[in-house]
């Protein structure tokens, strides 16, 4: 152990007194750790945001059925074009067909100016829903409360509001019981929800909630509904997709063998695609991170040999003491393995960095994972063990008498 803290040693000394060779030296390794750190921080982070504003819109235990299919070739384009519009009947039949459902909402959505006095706000998501949209994780409260079943099913005048449009238009002032305009139409503000922040710049606290009844009376009931089926466990979630297809395939009368005529999707569709696409940056990633390793071992083996040339007296001399062809190389690959790691340190430092700058110059979040900061300091000391081999070895294969003569 002794012996590894002195190589150790050694090879600090050595980088401190060439500071600039040495950096030269791992400049390889420099560039493939700030590359895997500074791209997986920010892939972690986005991994972390758009999983949960997914979850968020989608939720997690639930499923989601449309009009059209959430992917499409060119061939669907063509077929699913002429397909019919989602009904709150077929709403209804979904959740009386199947005892594996425990809620069924139906909503509608469009942008829309929303005003409280002479406060205005355009383009607000204005949603419309069916009396169980509280059972959706979705939905909350952070103040007063949601609309209640009763409200809902009467279609009365009454909304819950994001955090955005609370702030934006009553700020300081207390938002709970007064009168806001959508549309040209009075609600009433009963809850406003907790803020959720904003997904890639774009705010996803700007939006309110009314009764899809009021919802149909202001913006018409000729568009299609989304039916959102939660099940009664999440582990019935597939059983229940099986059943409210059934449901629907049985009331549009498609016949066996038919294509269904609507889609459906859950969180887990979206979260799939996304990851298909990070899967082609980390492709680019690998690439990098191991053409600049190479280039990195290389440059190491070879100022390992010059080191090696640079102590022949010495290794000579420690062989004629006694040394063994063991502790030779010990001291040799230390040196590499350390060498390297300093250019595993400098880049994780430098990717760290670069990172928490990009994250704080765009709306792209980062975080930096442990396993990322092992693996960047693993790659390297395996570059350091492996490149340093060959100069290990031709320094412990050296004949003492021979080493000593040497000038």
């Amino acid at each position: 152990m002794g012996q590894i803290f002195e190589s150790v040693r050694i090879a600090l000394q050595s980088i401190w007194s060439n500071k600039l060779r040495s950096f030269m030296t791992v400049l390889g390794n420099v560039v493939a750790v700030t590359s895997i750190v500074t791209v997986v921080t920010l892939i972690q982070g986005m991994n972390s945001m758009v999983s949960t504003a997914i979850v968020s819109d989608v939720g997690a235990d639930s499923f989601t059925i449309q009009r059209l299919p959430p992917i499409r070739s060119e061939d669907d384009e063509e077929r699913t074009r002429n397909n019919p519009f989602l009904t709150l009947d077929e709403a209804a039949a979904i959740r009386g067909y199947s005892p594996r459902i425990a809620a069924v909402m139906a909503q509608s959505q469009r942008g829309a100016t929303v005003s409280y006095r002479t406060n205005e706000l355009e383009n607000v998501q204005v949603q419309g829903v069916t009396s169980d949209f509280g059972q959706f994780t979705s939905f909350n409260a952070e103040r007063g409360r949601l609309m209640s079943p009763v409200e809902v099913e009467h279609s009365r005048p009454v909304a819950l509001i994001g955090w955005d449009v609370a702030d934006e238009l009553f700020g300081q002032t207390e938002a709970l019981d007064k009168s806001i305009s959508v549309a040209g139409v009075p609600f009433r503000v009963v809850g406003i929800s907790e803020k959720k922040g904003a997904f890639f710049g774009n705010s996803q606290d700007a939006f309110v909630v009314i009764p899809l009844g009021a919802y149909q009376k202001l913006f018409g009931a000729r568009q299609s509904l989304q039916i959102v089926v939660k099940p009664r466990s999440p582990q019935e979630i597939q059983a229940a997709k099986d059943d409210a297809t059934v449901a629907l395939r049985v009331t549009r009368r498609l016949k066996p063998g038919a294509d269904d005529n609507f889609g459906m999707f859950t969180s887990d569709t979206f979260l799939d695609l996304y990851r298909q696409a990070t899967t082609g940056i980390f492709a680019v990633l690998v690439g990098v991170v191991a053409l600049s390793l190479v280039v990195g071992g290389i440059v190491i083996m070879n100022i390992m040999l010059m080191v090696v040339s640079e102590r022949t007296r010495e290794i000579g001399l420690r062989k004629a003491l006694g040394a063994r062809r063991a502790d030779i190389m010990s001291q040799v690959l230390t040196e590499s393995i350390t060498l390297s790691l300093f250019g595993g340190i400098v880049g994780l430092t430098l990717g760290s960095m670069a990172a928490l700058l990009i994250s704080a110059l765009t709306p792209l979040p980062a975080r930096l994972e442990p396993w990322s900061v092992i693996l960047g300091l693993g790659i390297t000391a395996g570059v350091g063990l492996f490149f340093g081999l060959y100069p290990a070895s031709r320094a412990a294969s050296l004949d003492p008498i021979e080493a000593l003569r040497r000038e």
